[in-house]
């Protein structure tokens, strides 16, 4: 058999010195002195050491600040919409308590929501709030989690792709789609606000959107002031049964308009 040399080790490590170590900034402080394998480690001046934990945490602050603004510029939220909460929704009737409810559970449950994509529409009479708790629902996602949202209208992203077709613009109609793909949440308002027949440009551009998020299992609010039934009409059977997949939740908002009251 071979044999092994064995060697001895120390059986302790020397003790732990206490000394009084002096900083140029705070003077003398109270040091530990420990010598491991030969070498000797020092503890530093306390109040230095809290300042530099300060300024650190500080400087995360700053940049949770700082990626919070980026997300919420990127949101492209109108300055009406940017303060909203679902907290500042004034709830005073079943229908209106119930549908607040609903958007607080949708906020609670996105980490599954944004596995399956299950999609949220909310339906009914203009001036009830439905902007206002869609929203609220990007601007609390935002700020409580990673997911990054933004918020469209419909005319305003027909708009952009239109002012693409003449060239001499950065921008191009992929980039505008895959920036409305990409988002952790699109809250996608002012469906069917037109009460002409949708051209096929509006039709084609909704279904690039909402089935380009259907494929990425990304999901969308879709904010109208139709109800279930006439919304096949104005964004196509193909887009609406895609927004189906998953078992969509449907809020109606069937109350008289709150316009110009405290909440809306």
């Amino acid at each position: 058999m071979r044999s092994e040399k064995v060697i001895a080790m120390p059986s302790s490590a020397p003790a732990p010195q206490q000394t009084t170590g002096i900083c140029e900034d705070h003077g003398q402080f109270p040091q530990t002195v420990n010598v491991i394998f030969g070498k000797v480690f020092k503890t530093g001046c306390p109040e230095c050491t809290r300042i530099e934990k300060e300024e650190a945490a500080e400087q995360v602050k700053i940049h949770e600040r700082y990626e919070l603004s980026v997300k919420l510029g990127s949101a492209l939220i109108p300055k009406r919409f940017a303060g909203k909460t679902l907290a500042g929704y004034v709830a005073t009737t079943p229908e209106q308590l119930k549908a607040l409810g609903t958007c607080r559970r949708y906020v609670a449950e996105f980490p599954q929501i944004s596995e399956s994509g299950r999609c949220l529409l909310m339906l009914g009479k203009p001036g009830t709030g439905k902007t206002h708790l869609g929203t609220a629902i990007a601007n609390e996602l935002m700020r409580r989690t990673s997911a990054t949202a933004v918020y469209r209208t419909i005319g305003s992203i027909l708009h952009d792709i239109k002012s693409t077709y003449g060239g001499g613009t950065e921008r191009n109609e992929g980039m505008i789609l895959a920036g409305l793909i990409a988002p952790s949440l699109l809250v996608l308002d002012e469906i069917g606000v037109s009460k002409e027949t949708p051209s096929d440009f509006e039709l084609t551009t909704l279904f690039s959107i909402i089935n380009g998020r259907y494929e990425q299992m990304r999901p969308t609010v879709i904010i109208s002031n139709l109800d279930g039934k006439a919304l096949p009409s104005a964004m196509g059977e193909r887009c609406v049964d895609r927004l189906r997949e998953g078992g969509v939740i449907v809020i109606p908002f069937e109350w008289e308009s709150q316009r110009g009251k405290e909440g809306f």
